[in-house]
């Protein structure tokens, strides 16, 4: 199976419009278009009945102190952990692809609503569902996309892996508020086939070059 897009190359720095957050020279960052990147796949397996979809970022700091301080960075050699940005499920075995924009076309303060998305598909809460939870502002339950935005500070640049999944069921086994753990639990034994592709972004202006 394989994935591709046309909003950015495998490997590539993802385009802002695609981002939660841009660089901004006056205040470090503002808000982006958050669109969902086009997304298109092929050589789907026989027998898939339905696809998942994840997106996620492997580099979010594991500790929260250095992030966005004046003065400060967020060293390399921090662990790192998984932070979720995109969480569907229950594709139709009959769509090959996502629009531009047709899932998420800009910040929403205190998150779009789910889980109920196009195509009869669900989709799951992400990490900005925890980011938030103490912003009185922007605190609420983020279903679908938000696209990237890391640490103004941060000493490396981060990854966004897409990973599409063909599945031999329907539905997934999930009911209520989930998230991209419990995909990933439920997904055990299902899994058919899966393609992967990644971009790259940052936000910090000594890596941005």
């Amino acid at each position: 199976m394989k994935l591709t897009s046309s909003s950015f190359a495998d490997g590539q720095k993802i385009p802002g419009e695609f981002s939660f957050c841009i660089a901004d020279p006056a205040h470090h960052v503002c808000l982006g278009k958050n669109l969902n990147p086009q997304l298109a796949w092929s050589d789907v397996p026989a027998g898939t009945r339905s696809f998942a979809l994840l997106c996620y970022d492997p580099d979010v700091p594991s500790q929260g102190d250095d992030v966005n301080q004046e003065g400060r960075t967020v060293p390399a050699g921090l662990p790192r952990v998984d932070f979720f940005h995109w969480v569907l499920i229950d594709l139709p075995a009959a769509v090959d692809g996502i629009k531009e924009g047709e899932f998420s076309k800009e910040v929403s303060p205190r998150g779009k609503p789910g889980p109920q998305a196009p195509h009869g598909s669900r989709q799951g809460i992400n990490n900005y569902t925890d980011w938030f939870a103490g912003d009185n502002d922007m605190r609420g339950d983020y279903y679908g996309y938000d696209g990237p935005c890391p640490p103004w500070n941060d000493e490396i640049v981060h990854r966004y892996i897409f990973t599409l999944y063909a599945l031999d069921i329907e539905s997934l086994p999930l009911e209520g508020k989930f998230g991209g753990p419990e995909v990933r639990t439920a997904l055990a034994g299902h899994v058919l086939a899966e393609a992967s592709l990644s971009g790259t972004y940052t936000l910090n202006p000594s890596l941005a070059a």
